[in-house]
């Protein structure tokens, strides 16, 4: 189920890497909410275990109502409450115990493309 922003539409965002503009959208809970309180962040992403790129957040996310565990599929945006990171994967992973959903890339190999082992990327809500 996606966040639903003013209005009750999906909250969308986009991924800046250079030039690059890489578009998603949030799921509706309370961990994919207080991420999108967050934006607009400036971040460093490196790679990790050739499947995702990872950043560990500065504070820990709320996980009121978050589930268990989920998997991580390709084009997930997730956290994993244990390190206290987001996780993108461009790989599918499979269910990890503390992982949970915040959204889906669109175009998670060109992230993969444009972020070899580490960049620098800024997350933005999009303003409809």
């Amino acid at each position: 189920m996606q966040a639903e922003g003013p209005g009750g539409k999906p909250v969308k965002i986009k991924l800046l890497i250079g030039n690059e503009v890489l578009e998603g959208v949030l799921e509706y809970n309370s961990t994919a909410r207080d991420f999108a309180s967050l934006l607009p962040m400036t971040i460093k992403l490196e790679d990790y275990a050739g499947k995702e790129k990872v950043h560990t957040f500065s504070r820990k996310l709320s996980l009121e109502g978050a589930p268990s565990g989920s998997k991580g599929m390709t084009g997930d945006i997730t956290y994993y409450a244990p390190w206290g990171n987001m996780a993108i994967f461009y790989r599918d992973h499979g269910y990890a115990s503390g992982l949970v959903p915040l959204g889906r890339l669109k175009d998670v190999h060109r992230l993969a493309e444009l972020c070899k082992s580490s960049c620098t990327v800024t997350i933005e809500k999009v303003q409809d």
